[in-house]
């Protein structure tokens, strides 16, 4: 459990305590209570400091988590609100907390049509009912999104199967494969990029990454353990653009020129998080990225058009002049 739920609900522990007016409560009898509801909810024996609940208690009372409770101790030991009708529950929501309410149920609104997030439109509509006035407000915040994309269905499945670690026989085509390949996979991460989903799982051997709009069918696989390889999404995505990750390939340093006009979009949302600048003069900038060479890498590249010249690595460089001279072709014949 996170450290904030914790705390969250020692606040709703010692709120209740200090709203019982038909029991004292010493620091050593707080402590005591929170510990029996952290158990409660966790299923396991948690310590806690003198120290940890006066600092919750200091909390309660300072402004910083907008309580500002009037918490008094009397007879020099025992605990109480000097309001006997405050409660941290009865807290009033401020004009600035209805407008980020307001703009985040706009923004997760923009996802209702995802199998996924579903289960959240009641949420959502009794938060809108609640607390928003106009209801017809529209939203601020725009997500690029195709609610029609194939493979979606299969997102449910996929995330149920990571969380509860459970190993699927997939049916799985690929653009170059002739036929159906049956695979059975233990999943481990879901990944999106440039509006194209994917599931990251282990295969047999190794590590694979396949796009869930090429996939037929899934079937839960009861007989098969699973296998979890731990797989941290920024860690193992930390080297390329996008989804494709080699175990074989390592990344290599990417130099590039970009004119001058379009340098300052280059640099403001730059290809990834290794980017730098090499050099500036007046016809544009040259940059060096470190990743993988991959497709999604040349895609990039390629989208920029007569803006960009590859410089290093050589391999790289002929893939993309290749690439054009191809698509020249195209136009004149």
């Amino acid at each position: 459990m996170s450290s904030n739920k914790n705390a969250l609900i020692r606040y709703k522990t010692i709120d209740s305590c200090l709203r019982n007016r038909a029991k004292e409560y010493t620091l050593e009898d707080l402590i005591d209570v929170c510990s029996d509801a952290l158990f409660e909810f966790e299923g396991k024996e948690s310590f806690l400091s003198k120290r940890t609940i006066q600092l919750d208690i200091q909390n309660m009372r300072s402004e910083k988590l907008g309580y500002n409770a009037p918490i008094e101790v009397y007879d020099r030991k025992f605990y109480r609100y000097s309001d006997d009708t405050f409660s941290i529950k009865n807290i009033p929501v401020t004009e600035k907390d209805v407008q980020i309410i307001n703009e985040s149920i706009q923004l997760l609104k923009q996802f209702k049509d995802f199998s996924l997030f579903k289960q959240m439109s009641g949420v959502i509509q009794r938060l809108e009912d609640s607390v928003i006035s106009g209801k017809n407000q529209k939203s601020i915040i725009h997500l690029d999104k195709n609610e029609n994309l194939k493979g979606l269905e299969f997102i449910d499945v996929l995330y149920e199967a990571i969380l509860k670690k459970k190993v699927l026989n997939v049916s799985y085509k690929s653009f170059k494969a002739r036929e159906i390949n049956q695979m059975q996979i233990h999943p481990q991460l879901l990944k999106e990029f440039n509006n194209r989903w994917f599931v990251i799982c282990w295969h047999k051997t190794r590590i694979y990454n396949l796009a869930l709009d090429r996939i037929e069918e899934i079937a839960d696989d009861l007989a098969e353990t699973y296998i979890d390889k731990n797989v941290d999404g920024d860690t193992y995505f930390n080297e390329v653009i996008g989804a494709t990750v080699s175990e074989r390939n390592r990344p290599t340093n990417v130099i590039f020129f970009v004119e001058k006009n379009n340098a300052p979009y280059v640099k403001t949302k730059p290809f990834h998080h290794s980017q730098e600048v090499l050099e500036e003069n007046e016809n544009g900038t040259l940059f060096k990225i470190k990743v993988q060479l991959n497709f999604e890498l040349e895609r990039m590249i390629l989208g920029f058009g007569d803006l960009i010249t590859v410089m290093q690595p050589q391999k790289l460089r002929m893939r993309i002049e290749q690439t054009l001279k191809n698509a020249v072709k195209n136009y004149r014949d």
